[in-house]
């Protein structure tokens, strides 16, 4: 079909109008802004890390590129991350409401991730700022057993009318997932439907645990070095303070009257 720049412009402008409409009826439509004109769409860890995940999806491939450029349009508005869903709007010839279920993590794998992160996250600003341990980075971003959704997790719907497994819109929603993260990567934990306070725990658990196993004279070099305090000395008591001696009211003395001698 044969569209004129005419055509195009009238489809901006019925666009424009459309979300003038849905303003009104109390929608925010905020925009998600992405990065125009640079290679990457994201700037951290988790963004690109998303970003290349998704990307590994061969099935995906030949529609990526459209969605892609549909963000750096700004097309893609009011993105939303929940437990296990992603809406969001995004502006084509009309607007079109798209809805994406990810399966929550399994908790086996959940669980290996925690495992495998013992000792290795330092602060829960280290963990959302991605400064983690190579060994870390490969668990959490591996395609089989990593955080990140595979295929066969994700159910997507769109009301366009492109009956393709992928549509564009959909492609532009999974992309701004990456640039959302780049400046909120807890979403993803949320996303996912896991707690990421859970793999600074177990970190504090193990150190526990290592502690608690170790005995003698080398658990109380530990403890003291870790605590600042020396277990070998006697800590003296503090004498108990003496109650002061509680005074007895003085009794009053009754005069006793002596019966007159008749």
């Amino acid at each position: 079909m044969w569209w004129s720049y005419q055509d195009v412009e009238e489809q901006k402008k019925q666009v424009q109008r459309e979300i003038a409409k849905r303003k009104k009826r109390g929608e925010k439509f905020e925009v998600l802004p992405a990065p125009a004109g640079q290679k990457k769409l994201s700037t951290t860890f988790w963004g690109q890390s998303w970003c290349r995940n998704l990307e590994s999806y061969q099935d995906y491939e030949s529609r990526l590129p459209r969605g892609r450029s549909y963000l750096r349009q700004g097309k893609v508005y009011d993105l939303k991350i929940e437990s296990g869903k992603l809406s969001a709007v995004v502006a084509g010839s009309e607007l079109y409401d798209t809805s994406i279920t990810i399966e929550p993590l399994p908790k086996k794998q959940w669980q290996k991730i925690v495992k495998s992160s013992a000792g290795q996250v330092g602060s829960m600003l280290d963990l959302l700022a991605g400064k983690l341990g190579d060994g870390l980075m490969r668990v959490l971003t591996d395609p089989d057993d990593g955080l990140f959704p595979k295929p066969k997790e994700i159910r997507f719907i769109c009301s366009c009318p492109d009956h393709a497994d992928m549509c564009k819109h959909v492609s532009a929603v999974l992309y701004g997932v990456g640039v959302l993260l780049d400046t909120k990567p807890e979403l993803l934990f949320t996303l996912r439907g896991v707690d990421q306070a859970e793999l600074l725990s177990n970190a504090s658990n193990a150190t526990i645990t290592d502690l608690s196993n170790s005995t003698g004279d080398l658990a109380e070099a530990d403890l003291s070095s870790i605590f600042g305090i020396d277990l070998s000395a006697e800590v003296p008591l503090e004498p108990s303070a003496e109650k002061p001696p509680v005074k007895k009211a003085a009794r009053k003395k009754v005069a006793v009257k002596k019966p007159k001698k008749g």
